[in-house]
């Protein structure tokens, strides 16, 4: 190679490098310094699979209580922050009955998809409605995680979106079940999360005051610990206590 034809090599790599330092320049003034990684009401969608009465009975790995609690946490969030949510069951007047009666009153005109197949994904509906959406990270929860769930993720993640799969909004008929099903999701690639880092990741930033009271009121009815304490704050220290930081004036 000679003089002329390294020169113009080094003058590709120079450019190069400068295209990749602009694009990275870019993308970090783009996402003001969060990681892309982050779920955002702009960039996701909630999937709610089969969260009716006949799954819910064989649940071992999560008390029914706190199942229902978290899911309809979960739903209230998506609503608040106007995610896409898609409500889906299966053979509901045949076998496994309504969709959860607290669910189905976060979206009260919103009929649920109900399906034969046990794998949602198979069924051509729930595909097309995510499509519709053109969101690539998709927040999903389901009863049972080793079946209902497991194969939707992996499903989905075969067809190139990225998943999150909300452990605490989901059960399995066993804690092992439930345990293996997540490490087999996680291995194929699936982000674990749980409802409330869901609601939290989506606010992001008190000072965002449009939302800032209705997470807290979901905080409060729905997050335990982490509500009475919001409560507590407000009780002890005054109504604008867990106003600090907030921005709210």
């Amino acid at each position: 190679m000679n003089v002329k034809q390294l020169s113009a090599v080094a003058t590709i790599v120079v450019l190069a490098a400068a295209q990749i330092a602009v694009a990275a320049e870019g993308a970090s003034s783009k996402n003001k310094g969060a990681s892309p990684r982050l779920l955002t009401p702009e960039n996701s969608m909630v999937i709610l699979i089969d969260h009716q009465p006949q799954m819910a009975f064989a649940t071992r790995s999560i008390d029914g209580q706190l199942l229902v609690n978290n899911v309809t946490g979960l739903a209230k969030s998506a609503k608040v922050f106007k995610v896409p949510t898609l409500l889906t069951t299966v053979a509901a007047k045949s076998f496994s009955g309504p969709l959860f009666p607290t669910l189905q009153a976060v979206f009260p005109d919103r009929a649920p998809i109900d399906r034969t197949t046990m794998n949602a994904w198979e069924d051509a509906r729930i595909r097309d409605a995510v499509k519709k959406e053109g969101r690539q990270k998709l927040v999903i929860a389901a009863l049972w995680t080793e079946v209902c769930l497991a194969t939707a993720v992996l499903s989905a993640l075969d067809d190139g979106y990225e998943v999150y799969i909300v452990t605490d909004a989901s059960g399995g008929v066993s804690t092992e079940a439930h345990n293996m099903s997540i490490q087999r999701m996680v291995q194929a690639g699936a982000v674990p999360v749980t409802w409330l880092q869901v609601l939290l990741e989506w606010q992001r930033d008190w000072a965002r005051q449009e939302t800032y009271d209705a997470v807290t009121g979901i905080a409060k009815e729905h997050g335990g610990a982490y509500g009475q304490g919001i409560e507590y704050a407000k009780t002890m220290l005054g109504p604008h206590a867990s106003e600090a930081g907030s921005g709210k004036k």
